[in-house]
């Protein structure tokens, strides 16, 4: 089994909603999913609660509860456990740490969201967990765009080849209980996820 943290303390940089759509590309490639929801507004509960469907597994708890649910999960033979974590709480962070086989942290460009970014990586690296930062919610283009991944290479802060776009398509998707692929499989929000996607296989498998 392995488990995947999505992290970053700044709230508002899409955690919940790439958890969601991840889960959903786990599933999609025959794959047993949990997704544990860490955040006490419990976001991706309610995605789940407006699907139509029953899976992905879906379960909000509190952070104490983090190793048992992780343990009921294998004991479940589940493939792949994601971890949706909250804004705000560093403890959180730390705790995900611990068990995570892999951490993504979505980002957008703005200073505010780059400092937050910066303090997630901080405590990843203290647990010497392998990561990975996704830039999320960007504009189509725009010097901010270059200097991010400039800050970045001159950090040596690993970088997801792959960008999100702010596309409608997520927030339609969110509200209806579906993954932006689920939503419109040809659309560009699907294509981004799918390639975001094979790029985490790729980090857990190899």
């Amino acid at each position: 089994m392995k488990i995947l943290g999505v992290l970053n303390q700044k709230g508002g940089v899409g955690k919940t909603t790439l958890s969601t759509c991840l889960s959903v590309a786990f599933e999609e490639d025959n794959k047993k999913v949990a997704l544990i929801d860490l955040d006490p507004q419990a976001t991706a509960c309610f995605w789940s609660d407006t699907r139509n469907k029953n899976t992905p597994a879906v379960v909000s708890i509190q952070p104490v509860r983090l190793k048992s649910m992780i343990n009921a999960a294998r004991d479940a033979n589940t493939d792949i456990v994601i971890i949706d974590g909250a804004a705000i709480q560093k403890e959180i962070a730390y705790d995900v740490a611990q068990f995570a086989d892999y951490i993504i942290i979505p980002t957008k460009t703005a200073v505010f969201d780059v400092t937050s970014m910066q303090e997630t990586v901080k405590i990843i690296k203290k647990n010497n967990v392998p990561y990975s930062i996704i830039l999320n919610m960007v504009s189509p283009s725009g010097q901010e765009i270059d200097d991010f991944k400039k800050m970045t290479s001159d950090l040596n802060i690993p970088l997801c080849n792959t960008s999100i776009g702010n596309r409608k398509d997520f927030f339609r998707a969110q509200n209806m209980g579906l993954a932006v692929q689920e939503y419109d499989r040809e659309g560009k929000g699907a294509e981004e996820i799918i390639q975001v996607y094979k790029y985490i296989i790729k980090q857990l498998y190899t």
